[in-house]
């Protein structure tokens, strides 16, 4: 069974009650019961795109076919009420969905927009450094997934452990943590576990043994 998870975009100010991030206003939050809100990256829900409701079929397919998903919901202060705003979806999944929906006209206009965004959005020099401390730190990695890490970490837009205070100094335990994600969101069963409702600590300790053998590897 899937647990439907749910992202707030908040109205005030909001801060990380993990990793204690000062997210500002208009943050993209889940709320974990009494430990409070979460940011993207402490949920694990960071390596998900953004579908925007507009387009149902497209989003029906997308939902379908993406194992780890949520909702985004906003306040609306005139409706006294959360409204849907779209989703969160495997970037896999999405991809697939638009194959379906889209002619490959329009499929290669939407994929060529999308990637001049994605360009504006990185900022070069700082994904370079970031992958050449990702290779210092792991000399095994394979060159294209440090420069996948370095790209996802470091989005402008983002909440992404590699825009942190820390992150941009290169710090090895920050650098580490993008590592990690990307290891728990590609190599291992993690997001199927969190979609099943698994506790989130319990999903990453069900994964721990593949992220450390991964890590082991890439340090020859």
């Amino acid at each position: 069974m899937t647990v439907e998870l749910k992202v707030f975009i908040t109205n005030n100010a909001a801060t990380c009650s993990e990793c204690g991030e000062a997210l500002g206003r208009h943050a993209w939050i889940t709320l974990a019961g009494e430990k409070g809100a979460l940011c993207l990256s402490c949920a694990d829900l960071d390596q998900l795109l953004f579908l925007g409701s507009g387009n149902a079929a497209l989003t029906r397919r997308a939902g379908k076919y993406s194992t780890l998903k949520a909702v985004v919901l906003k306040w609306s202060k005139a409706r006294k009420r959360y409204e849907r705003q779209g989703i969160l979806v495997e970037a896999t999944a999405l991809e697939q969905a638009e194959q379906e929906c889209l002619a490959d006209a329009d499929l290669r206009a939407r994929r060529q927009a999308r990637a001049v965004d994605r360009r504006a959005e990185l900022d070069q020099q700082y994904v370079t450094r970031f992958a050449a401390r990702v290779r210092e730190l792991h000399p095994g990695i394979p060159k294209v997934i440090e420069t996948a890490i370095a790209e996802h970490a470091c989005l402008k837009y983002s909440e992404r452990v590699g825009r942190s205070a820390a992150a941009k100094r290169l710090d090895a335990e920050a650098v580490e943590l993008a590592v990690i994600a990307h290891i728990r969101h590609t190599q291992t069963d993690y997001d199927r576990l969190l979609a099943s409702g698994m506790d989130r600590r319990t999903a990453r300790d069900e994964v721990r043994d593949t992220i450390d053998h991964f890590l082991k590897e890439w340090e020859k």
